[in-house]
């Protein structure tokens, strides 16, 4: 494609991907956000688009979207999760998928070990304690219950920032184990083929896996009520990987001692059940939400799409989705 210029579609304003990708020479950007007739300004432009820069403002991009555009080559993914495109079809269909990984793995391990102190030791609770007086006028917060000390955690996954997470806890002096789809080559921790096996046998689980179909619900009331009355469930992966009327169920019947929730089911939208209950911790949707990071991952989105612009290998394809693609 090297000396023409290759048509981007970018969904959703983002600041750095808008401006360098405006000024870069192998690409015409068009911003499908700034039209007065969204629709009919991403029919006009389908024909020809090459290239889609996914950095918010649209929604699943399943075969059909991607059918919408005959010369579709690559998309360009914000965020290392990409459970909202259908990765399978675009590989079937030549298109080249990339997502933003390796840039946020540490941003979302220490928001993980935040939201774990967090529930364990009730420090959201504690604040709001101080802010209401009651310091000074009933006296100390009450003794946390849970500790970190005696407790094991059970990695549910054990990617890149499963990795940087476990690292974290060893450093706390928190014994660690974890159970994926296969054990991880190099990891020294204690493997569990069975997630029911592995919730029976600690009192925290630290989930950490993609979404999709695959890990749909993989965290049911089975596992919870495995998991026992001293048991806390961190979940920084998607809400789709907790069944969440049944973590609702749990929580209530004291099935398990509490959760730390970054993620949901139906963001941005939160359960009143989940809202009311002052013994969890919710977040929202934090993950990898600092400037530092958010840019890394912009970056990494243009880098993608000007590497394919210039003929050469995207950085950072899907596992699904192949460089060179077959067609």
């Amino acid at each position: 494609m090297p000396g023409d210029k290759a048509d981007v579609a970018m969904f959703g304003p983002k600041p750095i991907i808008e401006e360098v990708l405006s000024k870069a020479p192998g690409v015409q950007l068009h911003k499908t956000w700034a039209a007065p007739d969204h629709d009919a300004f991403v029919a006009k432009i389908a024909p020809t688009v090459r290239g889609i820069a996914a950095a918010g403002g649209h929604g699943r991009i399943d075969g059909a979207f991607m059918s919408r555009f005959p010369k579709l080559e690559i998309v360009s993914s914000f965020g290392v999760g990409y459970d909202h495109i259908d990765a399978k079809w675009a590989g079937e269909h030549g298109i080249v998928v990339t997502n933003t990984p390796e840039v946020l793995n540490e941003e979302v391990a220490d928001t993980a070990l935040g939201l774990l102190l967090c529930t364990v030791r009730e420090m959201p609770q504690a604040e709001r304690y101080l802010r209401a007086g009651k310091w000074a006028s009933q006296g100390h917060y009450p003794l946390t219950k849970a500790t970190l000390r005696n407790r094991t955690v059970g990695m549910v996954g054990m990617g890149r920032i499963g990795k940087a997470i476990a690292r974290r806890l060893e450093a706390f002096g928190v014994p660690v184990v974890y159970h994926s789809r296969h054990p991880q080559p190099g990891v020294s921790y204690k493997y569990y083929p069975q997630l029911l096996d592995m919730a029976r046998a600690v009192d925290t689980l630290m989930v950490i896996v993609p979404g999709g179909a695959t890990t749909a619900n993989m965290i049911n009331a089975e596992v919870l009520k495995a998991l026992g009355p001293q048991g806390i469930l961190i979940n920084m992966a998607r809400g789709s990987v907790v069944d969440e009327p049944a973590l609702i169920e749990a929580l209530k019947n004291r099935t398990i001692y509490s959760a730390g929730l970054d993620v949901f089911a139906k963001e941005p939208n939160v359960p009143k059940e989940l809202l009311d209950m002052d013994n969890i911790v919710l977040f929202p949707h934090l993950g990898s939400s600092t400037e530092v990071t958010r840019a890394a991952m912009d970056q990494l989105v243009v880098d993608n799409i000007l590497a394919w612009a210039a003929g050469k290998p995207p950085l950072t394809p899907v596992a699904e989705t192949p460089y060179p693609p077959r067609r």
